[in-house]
């Protein structure tokens, strides 16, 4: 059931990616066109190796560059932005690296605030990118541990490292919930907006199975 959904998602958004580009084609001005193909290759890139990640995640900065040079001030781009530039940073394995793409989306979404500051949805992101640095360093940290732990001394010394396991093991599952706390926000946040995008556009979403 979740491999359909996930791949009805795909199709959704691969739909949409090709949908952008041929309206680009036609209109390369239409800031809207421009937010959701971002949006879609964001979404797509979820589907992608890491490295393939980077690449399609940065083809998607580089669309909603091009919108906000024609409109600086448009809230759902700023927002969609902030999503892309926090999907890139935890792709970042360097702390410092990262943060620069961190501190950039807290202020993409603090842009999208000013420009529209009874917007919930983009609230929610901005809380959530106060999290997210904290959030990368222990992922980076738990998964350099784990590999000192496999490769070093005592990696299989009977129940001591039992206890240590399932102790890392109890810390993994918090990491892990936080990751999908904010990850799954960035997923359901980019979608709502290619969804939204459909309905401006009137163009019906693919049927799904």
């Amino acid at each position: 059931m979740e491999m359909q959904m996930d791949f009805d998602r795909l199709l959704l958004f691969e739909h949409a990616r090709r949908n952008a580009e041929a309206t680009y084609a036609q209109n390369p001005l239409d800031t809207e066109n421009l937010t959701r193909w971002g949006g879609a290759l964001l979404e797509l890139s979820a589907f992608q190796s890491v490295e393939e990640s980077r690449t399609m995640i940065k083809d998607a900065i580089s669309k909603l560059d091009e919108a906000l040079s024609i409109d600086p001030n448009k809230h759902d781009t700023l927002w969609c932005m902030g999503n892309a530039q926090t999907s890139y940073a935890f792709l970042t394995p360097d702390k410092d690296a990262a943060k620069s793409y961190f501190d950039s989306a807290y202020t993409y979404f603090q842009k999208a605030i000013d420009e529209d500051p009874g917007n919930e949805l983009y609230q929610k992101s901005f809380e959530v990118a106060a999290k997210a640095p904290q959030l990368h360093e222990e992922l980076h940290k738990q998964n350099f541990s784990q590999q000192i732990t496999a490769s070093g001394p005592g990696a299989g010394a009977g129940s001591s490292t039992s206890s240590n396991a399932n102790a890392r093991g109890l810390k993994s599952q918090k990491s892990c919930d936080l990751k999908y706390d904010i990850c799954g926000w960035v997923i359901l946040a980019v979608s709502i907006v290619v969804w939204i995008g459909f309905a401006k556009a009137n163009v019906p979403p693919p049927e799904a199975h």
